[in-house]
């Protein structure tokens, strides 16, 4: 067989599609890597949910305990993301997509809370009335003295003591 016919295609060889770069490896390493690096961010209750091996776990539980921004942490999850190689990378993708979609409507119904404490206290009996409509289960004679309260704060450069109170108080109805 001479030189010339190394070059020549060959049947017996992978198929164009089934090629992958370097490049293309290296990037789909990078993601692996940085969703392994979600998994220390996750509680002991979500991390539970997620499908994973034994060893992958221990290496998020041994992540979870390092410091932060220290070197080993650094070596942690660079272990971490080789060991995501060998997981199910879509479904650890799924489980960790669903507690930053619990999270994202956490946050959505705290800033809605934040801003009706805001208008609450900026505005007037409008914005009280605007409220009960879409909490008419609310005390009003006690949501009145928190408004009240915290707008006598606001005008003395006090701290927000009552504003916090009325935050905890919406929240309180939102989760009822």
């Amino acid at each position: 067989m001479s030189q010339k016919d190394d070059f020549l295609p060959d049947d017996d060889h992978e198929s164009d599609e089934e090629w992958v770069s370097k490049s293309q490896r290296k990037r789909e390493m990078e993601e692996l890597q940085a969703l392994g690096a979600k998994l220390p961010e996750l509680n002991k209750e979500q991390l539970s949910k997620v499908p994973m091996s034994d060893i992958l776990r221990a290496a998020v539980e041994e992540a979870q305990r390092l410091q932060p921004r220290c070197e080993a942490i650094r070596r942690q999850l660079q272990y971490i993301g080789r060991l995501m190689r060998a997981e199910d990378a879509d479904e650890i993708q799924t489980a960790v997509d669903r507690f930053e979609a619990g999270k994202q409507a956490h946050l959505q119904v705290f800033h809605k809370l934040e801003r009706w404490r805001d208008r609450l206290i900026l505005g007037d009996n409008t914005d009280l009335e605007a409220y009960l409509k879409e909490d008419s289960g609310a005390d009003i004679q006690h949501l009145r003295q928190l408004i009240r309260n915290a707008k006598k704060e606001a005008s003395l450069n006090k701290p927000p003591v009552t504003s916090k109170k009325l935050f905890k108080y919406l929240r309180e109805r939102a989760d009822v």
